[in-house]
């Protein structure tokens, strides 16, 4: 699975119409991961147990006992360019832990709630030259 930029309006609304809770991850003004970190734990009612390291995140991501129960949760990335800009490898590892939490929910098949994430794309025609997001091997 690969995130790319999307409107975010349609997502919220279908999200919404499912059930879902939606959370809204703005990095606006972040600039590293110490900020990053915080900033989910905030907007994404994290646990105090996951601390600024990419496990902990990965972990909480594939528990989501801490959310309150809904038929999926879908997380809204929000004016992430300037952190992808600043800090292009820890760009890739936070999307990479988000693509496998999806992936992890994806394949539970266990009837647990769905986890989706959307990255809000930049205006229309400003789409270009956004960074290109690979997926971790292994």
């Amino acid at each position: 699975m690969t995130l790319e930029p999307q409107p975010l309006a349609p997502a919220l609304e279908a999200a919404e119409e499912a059930g879902w809770t939606t959370l809204r991850l703005d990095l606006d003004g972040v600039r590293g991961k110490a900020g990053l970190m915080r900033r989910c734990g905030e907007a994404l009612r994290l646990p105090e147990w996951v601390g600024g390291n990419w496990d902990a995140l990965a972990d909480a991501l594939r528990d989501l006992s801490w959310l309150p129960g809904a038929a999926g949760r879908l997380v809204a990335v929000t004016s992430w360019q300037g952190y992808a800009g600043a800090r292009a490898g820890e760009w890739e590892t936070f999307v990479e832990v988000l693509e496998e939490a999806v992936d992890f929910w994806r394949g539970s098949g266990d009837g647990e709630p769905g986890f989706a994430v959307v990255l809000a794309g930049p205006e229309a025609g400003v789409r270009d030259g956004g960074p290109r997001l690979k997926r971790r091997r292994g």
